[in-house]
């Protein structure tokens, strides 16, 4: 019984992780939402960062779409896994430790995507 829905919240997810993951775009971009410091402040475009956002802003509308999900996630996954060894594991091998869960999580949910596509309500997935 509950298979049926299984298509439905395919499409739930990947709408919710692709607007929650280009709010951290929008943030490092735009410096909306508090900007990276919480005071409006943007990176430099040109920068690490500035690619960050730019995969996070229109990677995460992309995928929220539907519109090329597999490349988009497949990019946005590797984003997370760069910032998870980059940012977070040389804290601790532990992600409870080292606030590395949102990292990690979005990048095997990303690879999900890249993996099993968009799913309904999605034109190019």
């Amino acid at each position: 019984m509950t298979q049926k829905f299984q298509p439905y919240a395919h499409a739930l997810l990947r709408i919710v992780a692709g607007f929650a993951f280009s709010q951290h775009g929008v943030q490092k971009l735009f410096g909306w939402l508090g900007g990276v410091d919480g005071h409006g402040a943007a990176v430099k475009l040109g920068s690490l960062y500035g690619a960050a956002g730019v995969i996070e802003f229109f990677g995460g509308l992309l995928i929220l779409l539907g519109l090329f999900t597999r490349p988009a996630a497949f990019i946005a996954s590797g984003e997370m896994a760069v910032a998870y060894f980059m940012a977070h594991f040389p804290r601790s091998f532990w992600t409870a430790q080292n606030q590395g869960e949102p990292a990690v999580l979005n990048c095997f949910i990303f690879l999900y995507f890249a993996v099993a596509g968009a799913g309904i309500g999605a034109s190019m997935g």
